[in-house]
């Protein structure tokens, strides 16, 4: 059996879209997924970037010569309505449309998050209640869904939820909200996983995988709002921040929340895997 084996197993991930052309980490980590023989079922608020990841993922020829997908199984589809993950009766119908598709959920994948600069003071309430929404509030929703079909399923079922080395320090960047909601996803994660090592004998996993300054098409969105739109001097900066010496790619994520959803991390769970070349360790010097 290859390493990392997801064949037909169902993954349901929202925020499959990306932000302008290239890979984002929904995209990416639905495709690496998918190459592992994975059927991708995702949402996005955006349908027009929900639909462009679909076709780009399908277009993938790993993920299109997969050797143990039966011929013409679908692959990857995703909701054909624009889906906002912070309302519950949204999230419920893009879980039924899923359920009624395959009748399972084997993996949970909370990709969603959004960032705004400032600090108490300075945020207002509404900034403080959209992104405690986004960011947090929907893996709450998310996984009162599927946690009780993955604890009812022999398989069981894992969880993979997406934080931020935000979350751990402070990261050159004023984002109080963004900071304390991702810091809270770790936390979330971990109650919740020793809650379901204890109900189910360890079926049901929950992990989460911190990334650090990746280079994804989102970085020239940030630009704009702390760098005046200077995308190459934010990326520059954002290079020099990391003790490697360059930002992480899209795919630095998606292998790590491979290997935390497959079969080969078994034994793991409640656990953050941190992927950002070294920054949570340094200073934070440039």
């Amino acid at each position: 059996m290859p390493i990392h084996d997801l064949t037909n197993k169902v993954v349901l991930l929202t925020g499959i879209g990306c932000i302008g052309e290239g890979w984002g980490n929904g995209t990416t980590m639905a495709a690496l997924f998918a190459r592992q023989g994975a059927i991708i079922f995702g949402c996005d608020i955006n349908l027009d970037a929900a639909n462009r990841a679909v076709e780009q993922i399908r277009q993938d020829p790993e993920v299109a010569n997969h050797p143990l997908r039966k011929s013409g199984d679908s692959v990857v589809d995703a909701m054909q309505q624009s889906t906002d993950v912070t309302k519950s009766d949204q999230c419920k119908a893009f879980f039924d449309a899923c359920m009624e598709k395959h009748g399972r959920v084997d993996i949970l994948v909370n990709n969603v998050g959004t960032s705004q600069p400032g600090g108490p003071a300075e945020m207002s309430e509404e900034v403080w209640d959209a992104q405690t929404n986004v960011n947090l509030k929907s893996v709450y929703l998310m996984c009162h869904l599927v946690l009780p079909v993955m604890e009812k399923q022999s398989s069981g079922g894992c969880v993979l939820n997406v934080s931020s080395v935000a979350g751990l320090r402070y990261i050159g960047k004023p984002q109080v909200a963004y900071a304390a909601t991702k810091a809270a996803i770790i936390q979330f994660t971990k109650t919740t996983a020793v809650i379901y090592a204890q109900r189910t004998g360890g079926k049901v996993r929950l992990n989460t995988v911190v990334p650090g300054l990746i280079n994804t098409p989102l970085v020239s969105v940030l630009a704009h709002k702390y760098a005046d739109g200077d995308e190459e001097g934010y990326r520059k900066t954002r290079d020099q921040q990391v003790p490697m010496g360059r930002m992480g790619s899209a795919w630095d994520v998606a292998h790590a929340g491979l290997f935390l959803c497959s079969d080969e991390a078994g034994y793991i769970t409640g656990q953050e895997m941190v992927v950002d070349g070294g920054i949570v360790d340094s200073t934070g010097r440039t």
